[in-house]
């Protein structure tokens, strides 16, 4: 069942994407997906359990992407503003990983469920990632200011800074609250 559950799971983002999860009927996913819409139903236990769902594979296509990007054999500033990168243009493509990042949850985007991560959480979860694959010393704060900027971003969309921007950033000295 795992083919059909991703054909299921495509057709219901392919139709978010054309219009407002109130307006996704269950058998339009279900025909999209050439299966029952009884196939369906077994497969989520109805339009909330696929709303889940599909939630819950953007939480995870994005960390993915996370990761991905983190595995790259770069220095540590130019990882962390791939990550940056990375977080701004998931979360303007996909509504889902927006809604995810910033806990705005819009009429038109299906709930999220207790079990999908909250902003906070989902912000921690990189931070750590990224911590854990850098080199020791190259410090979790550094990890936190990539995250923490590619969120002003997202919530407050303006006129990006160039890569080599971000790499500066994420590369001068950090002062801690105190320091002079």
């Amino acid at each position: 069942m795992p083919a059909a559950r991703e054909s299921l799971l495509d057709a219901a983002a392919a139709a978010l994407s054309a219009r407002p999860w109130p307006d996704v009927r269950m058998v339009d996913v279900a025909a999209a997906a050439g299966v029952s819409r009884q196939t369906l139903y077994n497969e989520f236990g109805g339009k909330a359990g696929l709303g889940r769902a599909l939630v819950r594979r953007e939480a995870d296509r994005y960390l993915e992407g996370v990761d991905r990007v983190l595995s790259t054999p770069v220095r540590a500033p130019e990882r962390l503003a791939a990550v940056a990168e990375w977080t701004v243009r998931a979360a303007r493509a996909h509504p889902l990983v927006r809604a995810l990042l910033t806990g705005s949850w819009g009429p038109g985007l299906p709930a999220a469920g207790r079990r999908e991560p909250g902003p906070g959480e989902l912000a921690r979860t990189v931070r750590d990632r990224a911590a854990a694959a850098l080199t020791p010393g190259e410090g979790p704060q550094r990890c936190e200011l990539a995250v923490r900027l590619a969120l002003s971003y997202v919530i407050a969309p303006g006129e990006e800074p160039g890569p080599g921007e971000l790499i500066g950033l994420l590369s001068a000295p950090i002062r801690t609250a105190g320091a002079r």
